[in-house]
């Protein structure tokens, strides 16, 4: 198995409330709540470990309420080679109703002294040699600009080590720019990418054939319930999940890279890629937390996924409109 880093600038401790349908104004009752470290590059590692990955973890996390975090890393076998900046790592809330609508409430996260954004940077190239992957996830700390997100990108890429972005808003637009070798943005982050709405399967594919053709060789875009699409080398695969109960979708996007991932550094064939790691967001989504390939009825899921080709060729108006 492989070598692989997660980057997480901003993680969280997640507090996931299970309620009724949620009465705005009025005191509700929550039928559970569960507090669980997190962080997309944090979820990511949980699922590539799973899967039987050799996984370092790294960061900022706040020193005062780290406890949750250590405990996580230990459990799940994670090298924890994470900064540590004064003060507690946020607490994002998720709100999960009957109907399976999720609601986050996610906060900003701590300010980073400029020194441990240098420290940051000498433990990332401190890590890199021998790595075969790094995944950079997540959203930035307040004052984390976009323009050093894109700096860890071009560092990595320096030393020819795979490096694939899952963010949004300007740290996509940003490390985008400095050309990961792969990014997972979800329907409505490729469209404030690309400037204007992306409404149907057809728009979504041109902005990702978009983004293939400027040098990023893995673009994958999920859509809900609409599925999956992957691009690379210009061509295209589209998924679509089998219909689960849905509990939560909070790591289900998290679960897709790490699947994705899996599959490529495994060499698989591209269909059997996109179905495994499709199944695998799809399993996630039945409960609290990240996918589990142990689940067993995963393979049933597998079979229930259905994948095929997207002809670039019809596309109406070319494929960088």
């Amino acid at each position: 198995m492989a070598r692989i880093l997660t980057l997480t600038l901003n993680p969280a401790l997640d507090l996931a409330i299970r309620t009724g349908p949620i009465q705005l104004g009025e005191v509700n009752r929550t039928e559970s709540t569960r507090l669980d470290a997190a962080g997309k590059g944090i979820n990511v590692a949980r699922v590539l470990a799973g899967l039987g990955h050799e996984v370092t973890v790294s960061g900022l996390l706040g020193a005062d309420n780290e406890t949750a975090f250590v405990r996580l890393f230990t459990e799940r076998g994670l090298r924890d080679a994470f900064i540590r900046v004064p003060g507690e790592t946020r607490i994002n809330a998720k709100l999960s109703e009957p109907d399976g609508r999720v609601t986050d409430l996610n906060g900003p996260g701590p300010r980073i002294p400029a020194e441990a954004l240098e420290a940051l940077s000498q433990r990332l190239e401190s890590l890199l040699p021998g790595l075969e992957a790094v995944v950079i996830s997540g959203s930035l700390p307040p004052n984390v600009t976009p323009e050093l997100l894109a700096g860890l990108v071009r560092a990595v890429r320096a030393r020819r080590v795979p490096v694939w972005l899952d963010t949004s808003g300007a740290a996509l637009v940003s490390g985008l720019a400095a050309r990961p070798s792969g990014v997972k943005p979800n329907e409505k982050e490729l469209a404030d990418w690309a400037g204007h709405p992306l409404e149907t399967p057809e728009a979504r594919l041109r902005a990702a054939l978009r983004l293939n053709a400027e040098g990023i060789e893995d673009v994958i875009v999920s859509a809900g319930a609409e599925g999956v699409i992957w691009v690379r080398g210009g061509e295209a695969l589209a998924a679509t999940s089998p219909r689960v109960s849905v509990v939560s979708t909070v790591g289900a996007g998290d679960t897709l890279v790490a699947g994705m991932l899996h599959g490529v550094l495994l060499g698989w064939p591209r269909e059997r890629g996109l179905r495994f790691a499709t199944a695998l967001a799809a399993e996630s989504v039945r409960h609290i937390g990240v996918g589990d390939p142990g689940a067993s009825d995963f393979e049933q899921l597998q079979q229930r996924t259905h994948v095929r080709s997207l002809s670039v060729d019809a596309l109406p108006g070319g494929t960088h409109g």
